[in-house]
């Protein structure tokens, strides 16, 4: 989820959208771990979920670095 997100905040980094791509990476990783409860021959994992969480907050927290110091 860590390529993701990157990818979703490079692209859209430059416009007035950021935040709504901040928002929309954080649920999509929250959805798409609770999609596995109801997808036959996948399993709900917490770490999973926290993995996904930590990998969008990851990039978010370089993106503001990096916004900071250039």
């Amino acid at each position: 989820f860590i390529v993701l997100s990157f990818l979703g905040i490079a692209a859209y980094q430059k416009t007035s959208n950021i935040n709504f791509v901040i928002i929309y990476l954080s649920l999509s990783s929250i959805i798409l771990e609770l999609l596995h409860t109801i997808i036959p021959g996948r399993e709900f994992e917490w770490a999973d979920l926290f993995g996904n969480i930590l990998g969008v907050f990851f990039v978010i927290i370089i993106y503001k670095i990096k916004n900071k110091y250039v």
